[in-house]
């Protein structure tokens, strides 16, 4: 393994966690899956899911018996009474939700069969850069690993430079990299749509119109993810499949070394190592940015990555939703637990926000303009897996905004929700909860991540998402209401963001209003125990985060950062790749942008 990867993680070992990779004996193959787990493991599973769902579907009966509601006095509390009863409802369906949502893809998960590459695909490895945003030395070290990167057939490493900055085509003419920019070409540049201006989705459309034609498959990373030398091996041999259209792997951080990043990381889990692997039970991965292998005449067929910001969702759904029109079967996709690129992820809590937020809105945006559009053409199954893989962010909105108000309105008026045994509720209540996470508990062992120990139970991950649910709220109201979010690119290496008070808004707003409720209850006399707990419980979750970036702040002062990955070693050209080295690869990054601007005047 080359020394830019850290030898304290077994990278190498983990990019072949599928398995070793068999040749196809010729036309007619298609991609085949296994299911993760075989015997009484399978059986066991699907006993604990079955529980899961009955425990949790008796307590929400239970509940909501008409012997446990309010009685009428026709007075106003009554009816805020009622109103926490329906809101309590609602909480509780949406978290039925979430257990069958994990219930489905823990006995639904596949593994993909690896399948070795045919050697005459044209593939161009992509990635981009925004000069003002991301430092040089980060894009440098992911160009240097993709030049390392096997193919047996023609490949290409892209730089698609949105600021068609000197100091990066200087930097592409040296370690012999093709350069191109869209900068001033004003039908790449639209204020929206497929070439919509400063945002990714526009980037890679614009080379796709450009240079599309000269390949069968790209192979892309984020320019802070540095890829393995298997990372194209692994990927593009699926590609066989002729209604295979996408290839996506897993997302790790290799900067592993603060809370923020690992609980990050963690939080990611169930997506990569459970629901990703769920969807190849449908062909219906869902396509991720980070890294992945596209088939360019698939992307070609749906007009391009989708304007979203989240286009990688927003593309998912349109490619599932359409058909290849070679072969009139609809496209397929493909998951493959093989960590095959290395990433930097959020360091900061601005960082982490600004990245979930984007990730919550774009999701809902999704949800709420494609998907019912879309929805009609998706097959039942794929249906549901995306309607239930959707869902997580506006839920946990949803069931945060529910919860602040059932517990504000008992502390402001003192009316309770459903009139029920404490002992009782609390019993079924933990039953549930605690099946719940045993489902988490029980796929842990499926777990993609080279970082987390083994045995280790995930808990920092549960722990983020909870803290992150202001941001949710957040992103809900945004895409409700209209409010476009625009495409955010999560601040790395030596530019990553500094906390302050600001960073914390969304979070000291909702402690303000439950530390005003329990001021005003502590003077009214509203003190049942059980909600005042629920009231101090949610204070927590909302004063945690600035708490815990002060003490970080406190044990060691902030230093610039870049990928937590060892320096790399000067670029070595291989022989096959002359072409690139010489006086080609200089011209060629001077003159791409106008050259193909006139090929298409």
């Amino acid at each position: 393994m080359s020394r830019r990867f850290d030898p304290a993680y077994p990278y190498e070992e983990y990019s072949r966690l599928t398995g070793d990779q068999r040749r196809w004996s010729g036309t007619g193959d298609r991609v085949t899956f296994r299911p993760l787990t075989r015997g009484w493991r399978a059986g066991a599973g699907r006993a604990l899911v079955l529980a899961a769902i009955a425990c949790e579907l008796v307590f929400l009966l239970w509940l909501l018996h008409p012997s446990h509601l309010p009685q009428a006095d026709g007075s106003w509390l009554h009816w805020v009474s009622l109103a926490s009863v329906a809101s309590i409802g609602v909480i509780e369906l949406l978290r039925l939700l979430n257990v069958t949502t994990l219930a489905l893809a823990t006995v639904n998960a596949r593994e993909v069969e690896p399948v070795r590459p045919a050697g005459d695909l044209r593939v161009a490895f992509i990635t981009t850069i925004v000069p003002s945003k991301e430092p040089l030395d980060l894009a440098r070290r992911t160009l240097v690993a993709a030049l390392e990167v096997r193919h047996e057939g023609l490949y290409d490493v892209w730089l698609l430079d949105e600021g068609n900055d000197p100091a990066v085509r200087a930097m592409c003419a040296e370690l012999g990299v093709r350069h191109f920019s869209r900068e001033g070409v004003e039908r790449w540049n639209q204020p929206s749509g497929t070439y919509k201006a400063k945002t990714k989705h526009g980037n890679y459309n614009a080379w796709l119109d450009a240079e599309g034609d000269g390949y069968d498959v790209w192979v892309s990373v984020d320019t802070d993810h540095v890829p393995l030398p298997n990372f194209a091996e692994r990927l593009v041999g699926f590609f066989a499949d002729p209604d295979v259209a996408f290839v996506v792997g897993p997302q790790v951080y290799g900067n592993y070394d603060n809370f923020v990043t690992r609980g990050a990381e963690s939080q990611q889990y169930l997506f990569h190592s459970v629901l990703q692997r769920a969807a190849n039970r449908f062909g219906a991965a869902m396509f991720v940015g980070t890294n992945n292998a596209v088939r360019i005449s698939a992307l070609r067929a749906i007009g391009g990555l989708q304007d979203s910001i989240t286009e990688d969702a927003a593309t998912s759904l349109a490619w599932h939703a359409d058909r290849n029109p070679a072969t009139g079967a609809p496209w397929r996709s493909v998951y493959t637990a093989d960590v095959l690129a290395v990433g930097e992820g959020p360091t900061s809590w601005g960082d982490y926000f600004t990245q979930q937020q984007r990730w919550a809105q774009g999701t809902d945006e999704v949800l709420l303009r494609s998907f019912p559009r879309l929805a009609r053409r998706l097959p039942l199954r794929r249906l549901v897996h995306y309607g239930l893989l959707m869902s997580y962010y506006p839920s946990a909105a949803i069931s945060w905004v529910l919860g602040m108000f059932n517990i504000v309105a008992y502390l402001l008026t003192g009316a309770g929700g459903v009139v029920v045994a404490t002992q009782m509720w609390l019993m079924l209540y933990v039953n549930a909860a605690a099946l719940q996470v045993g489902i988490y508990f029980w796929n842990r062992h499926h777990n993609v991540s080279p970082h987390e120990e083994e045995g280790s139970s995930g808990i920092s991950g549960m722990f983020m998402s909870v803290l992150a649910a202001p941001l949710y709220v957040n992103a809900l109201v945004r895409a409700v209401t209209g409010r476009r979010g625009g495409f955010t690119i999560t601040p790395k290496g030596s530019r990553s963001s500094v906390d302050g008070l600001h960073t914390f808004r969304m979070h000291l707003g909702w402690a303000a209003l439950l530390t005003a409720s329990l001021a005003v209850s502590q003077v009214l006399g509203h003190d049942h125990p059980m909600m005042r707990f629920w009231a101090y419980l949610a204070l927590l979750v909302c004063v945690l985060p600035p708490v815990l970036s002060a003490a970080a702040r406190r044990q060691r002062p902030r230093q610039p950062r870049t990928v937590a990955l060892p320096e790399v070693p000067a670029p070595r050209h291989r022989l096959d790749r002359g072409a690139l080295v010489g006086a080609t690869s200089t011209a060629r990054t001077t003159t791409t942008t106008t050259t193909a601007q006139e090929n298409r005047s």
